[in-house]
């Protein structure tokens, strides 16, 4: 064969097409529709666990977040803390507009605890420093208001991730007074708001975050189980 044909005959699957096709399958497969795309997105959850973390592969764990199957997001997260997951990360503009993202895509009830749990970790890091982290990512009262949505007042304030969120909005609020910054003064104030009512049994939460936030799901609802599971 000589090489111009060769070269028509890989010119019939370049690199970048074959490129796509495994992109397509791998976004498939995260999508998590099937069991045996849940199954595969275990397998990779597994295989990303056992990499370990660093700062080349962190988009891919954030990615997996968005996988809404408890079974892939336990895989994953294993025996740690999901709160400091990925706390090897130095926090940066990136990790905590995907956190905003994602609370802000999913309704309250709507997602994994665990799930919910690694994103609150991201942003406790991030403000830790209320100052800092608003140079990291500026706040907006929106961003505000899809984090105090995922509050749940009947579990109260010993729930890991009531307490978490009301932390993060605690260190957001001691903003308020602090800059001529019309956005981060009313930012600051609306995170002081959401934890007034929060704590005070006479308020509903409908009257502070805007009543369409607050939509409730149930994440239960739409997973697909998996048709077997491998244990290490």
């Amino acid at each position: 064969m000589d090489k111009q044909t060769e070269r028509v005959i890989e010119r019939t699957w370049s690199k970048e097409t074959i490129v796509q096709v495994e992109l397509g399958i791998v976004q498939n497969m995260l999508g998590s529709r099937t069991e045996e795309a849940v199954e595969g997105s275990i397998s990779f959850a597994r295989f990303l666990s056992l990499s370990g973390l660093n700062n080349d592969n962190y988009p891919l764990f954030l990615k997996l977040l968005e996988v809404e199957n408890h079974w892939v997001i336990d895989t994953m997260v294993g025996k740690k803390d999901p709160f400091l997951l990925l706390s090897a990360i130095q926090p940066n503009s990136y990790v905590a507009f995907t956190a905003f993202k994602l609370l802000t895509n999913w309704h309250p009830g709507g997602i994994y605890p665990v799930t919910l749990s690694i994103v609150l970790g991201i942003l406790q890091a991030t403000y830790a420093s209320p100052k800092d982290g608003y140079k990291i990512f500026s706040v907006s009262i929106n961003d505000v208001n899809n984090l105090g949505k995922h509050l749940n007042k009947e579990l109260g304030q010993d729930d890991p991730n009531n307490r978490c969120i009301l932390d993060i909005l605690d260190r957001m609020g001691t903003l308020a007074g602090t800059s001529n910054n019309a956005d981060k003064e009313q930012m600051a104030r609306q995170a002081n708001n959401i934890r007034t009512f929060y704590f005070d049994k006479r308020k509903k939460m409908e009257d502070v975050i805007p009543q369409v936030l607050l939509v409730k799901s149930d994440y239960v609802a739409k997973e697909t189980a998996p048709k077997q599971l491998f244990v290490d």
